[in-house]
């Protein structure tokens, strides 16, 4: 045995081992957590089934569950990474959990990357469990897997930067009641459930200018109808991912 062996060799891991350690911990977190599960997992199956059996909302033409897929999938990711990701960061800052990860080995900036695998991890989970939900209840999917790929990962910058934006500059109880009330008037008024078409010409201009709306109708467009990839939703998406990540950037408080 060498005089060596057991020589201490202090110093940080690798970064991605880092990153990928904190993505971890934060995806067992969030699986953990009663709340978010009923938020990522349990409403929105609910909903899909409840109003793909029930005749409770006129959604056209063909099968309830062909409309309904695309904007539960949409929810999904409003509620994993906006609405749960802000309720828990906003929470993480007020008891100081960001203050003493950001004195840690992990920069700040990794942090937000292993927050966002985390995001990423939970919602494929969910996607695979809504969509073999939606195949039982008779889901016929069309259209391109490209772009609903691109669709799916334009709503969740968008959602978790606006998310992060909400956590870092409200109180967490504020942040609590803020999140909720958020998704529950896009849930309502997002295209998700109830079609943009039944509310009045006025509201529709406005309403279709929202995240939940260009990324449902978005979906829906391809998944529903087989269209290409539409280009207007990816637009408003976009203009909104450099909104909502430039002003979470910008206005992020750790403390």
């Amino acid at each position: 045995m060498s005089a060596g062996t057991y020589t201490p060799r202090p110093g940080a891991a690798p970064l991605p081992r880092m990153i990928a350690a904190q993505a971890a911990l934060e995806t067992r977190m969030l699986l953990r957590n009663g709340e978010q599960l009923l938020l990522t997992v349990v409403i929105p199956t609910l909903l899909l089934v409840l109003f793909s059996a029930v005749d409770i909302v006129d959604t056209g033409a063909g099968e309830p569950v062909d409309f309904l897929a695309p904007g539960i999938l949409a929810l999904a990711v409003m509620s994993t990474a906006f609405t749960g990701q802000a309720i828990a960061t906003g929470f993480e800052r007020r008891y100081g959990v960001l203050k003493r990860l950001g004195a840690s080995p992990l920069p700040r900036w990794g942090l937000m990357a292993a927050k966002t695998l985390s995001v990423l991890v939970t919602e494929v989970l969910q996607i695979v469990l809504l969509t073999v939900i939606a195949f039982a209840l008779g889901w016929s999917p069309e259209g391109s897997p490209f772009a609903v790929l691109l669709l799916l990962v334009l709503g969740t910058v968008v959602f978790s930067g606006l998310g992060l934006l909400m956590a870092g500059t409200l109180k967490a109880e504020a942040t609590l009641a803020a999140a909720n009330l958020v998704f529950l008037l896009l849930l309502v008024g997002g295209g998700v459930i109830v079609p943009l078409d039944r509310f009045p010409d006025a509201a529709q201009s406005v309403l279709g200018l929202l995240p939940i709306s260009a990324l449902s109708d978005g979906l829906r467009d391809v998944l529903q109808h087989g269209s290409a990839m539409p280009w207007g939703d990816a637009a408003i998406l976009a203009v909104w991912s450099v909104v909502g990540l430039g002003a979470a950037a910008r206005f992020f408080r750790w403390e």
